[in-house]
């Protein structure tokens, strides 16, 4: 009885374990490689899958998601003999599980020695300073000699990333001070360019300031004419209206003399000749107004019957 549950037992162990090889289950994005006698005869894909137990065997599970390998820094010398560290990032895709399995060992460590080879082709024929300006043109060339050499291995490389380019210690002294006296020469530029358009814009604005000043003086001045000229042509209308007599103008001209001579600029005063006559005409007039008055000769004037000064009548001598 005791040998019977033991080999129950035994049989209940062994379906399980068939059971376990028989359903195989693949995650999403991974794929299966199934032998049978050590060939390969098929690839399991996401989901449950049926094997035969002890027959069937899986070898490799291969993930099929888009993978980033970081390589570590390799010295590759420059055309110009120059040492450089650089480290590259790939970014590939297993596409085909079978060829990733048995056309290459280990396709991870060929890219890495494939990526190093190329780089150094690449690098090698270039200078130091296109090697440092060129990373897009770096990365397409090693891109394309990798996609065409991992597509017989069932791998796509999707990027390829160069993450630093590290030149020699004194080299990166040299442009750290080519650098700054590029800067220093772009910032005495820049500040020449500044002074000097500061310079243009304040004349500009002086000489807008000048235009505009002159032409305000110029209308002020226009302006100034125009209402001196009007005021002098309505005194001279207003003269010609009153009729004046040569003693009203006479007057005039002899009450405007003080005006002429202010001003503390006029040091010498040129006295006209006309007001010998002027006062002449005014002394006159006094004299015919004066009770009595004989005009400066010992004759007397009388008023006409038109109003009008007439002279004296002079005396017939005495025998």
């Amino acid at each position: 009885m005791d040998a019977i549950i033991i080999v129950l037992i035994i049989l209940v162990v062994l379906v399980g374990i068939a059971l376990i090889k028989t359903i195989q289950v693949i995650p999403q994005a991974s794929a299966a490689i199934v032998e049978r006698f050590g060939r390969y005869t098929r690839t399991l894909s996401a989901g449950l899958n049926i094997v035969v137990p002890f027959i069937d065997t899986v070898r490799n599970r291969v993930d099929l998601r888009e993978q980033v390998v970081p390589f570590p820094p390799q010295p590759v010398i420059t055309q110009d003999n120059l040492v450089v560290n650089i480290d590259t990032v790939i970014y590939y895709q297993v596409t085909d599980a079978r060829a990733a399995t048995y056309e290459v060992a280990s396709y991870i460590q060929a890219i890495e020695q494939l990526t190093v080879t190329t780089l150094r082709n690449i690098i090698g024929g270039m200078d130091l300073e296109r090697t440092l300006t060129s990373r897009e043109e770096i990365n397409a060339a090693l891109r394309g000699v990798l996609d065409e050499a991992t597509g017989k291995w069932g791998i796509r490389v999707n990027r390829v990333e160069l993450k630093a380019i590290e030149p020699p210690t004194s080299i990166q002294d040299s442009m750290e001070k080519q650098m700054r006296a590029d800067r220093d020469k772009r910032a005495a530029i820049l500040q020449a360019e500044g002074v000097r358009q500061s310079a243009i814009l304040t004349a500009e604005g002086e000489k807008q300031s000048s235009i505009l000043r002159a032409e305000g003086e110029a209308r002020s001045a226009a302006l100034k004419a125009e209402g001196e000229a009007q005021a002098i042509r309505t005194v001279f209308e207003s003269i010609h209206a009153g009729d004046p007599d040569q003693k009203l103008l006479s007057y005039q001209y002899l009450q405007m003399l003080p005006k002429i001579a202010e001003g503390d600029a006029n040091k010498l005063w040129i006295v006209p000749s006309e007001i010998g006559d002027a006062l002449k005409g005014l002394g006159g007039a006094l004299d015919n107004f004066r009770p009595g008055g004989d005009g400066g000769n010992g004759k007397s004037a009388t008023p006409s019957a038109s109003g009008m000064i007439k002279p004296p009548r002079e005396q017939p001598p005495l025998d």
